[in-house]
């Protein structure tokens, strides 16, 4: 236990402030990649790819947590993940 009186290494509860920052992690994480990754790489977004059994994956992760945390539906939680895709997802190409 740390002096706070927490245990160390207790994985952090997903928020609605943080799960943002958790689901651009996670999906890295499923590529081989991480946040530094693509602060190195100026090119990122054309270098780093998925594929699409890797993004369905994904996507039914994502929509599962985003309806826990914000205590939404079904079509919400859908359609907040497309924001969320838009916005972060990664590119889908089929090797």
């Amino acid at each position: 236990m740390d002096p706070a009186g927490e245990k160390q290494n207790d994985p952090v509860k997903i928020t609605r402030e943080n799960i943002t920052n958790h689901l651009v992690e996670y999906q890295l994480a499923m590529v081989g990649k991480t946040l530094l990754d693509t602060l190195s790489d100026d090119m990122w977004y054309f270098n780093m790819t998925m594929t699409q059994d890797k993004y369905e994956e994904f996507r039914k992760y994502a929509i599962k947590l985003i309806r826990k945390t914000f205590r939404c539906n079904k079509s919400r939680g859908e359609s907040t993940f497309d924001w969320f895709n838009l916005q972060f997802g990664l590119r889908i190409k089929n090797k």
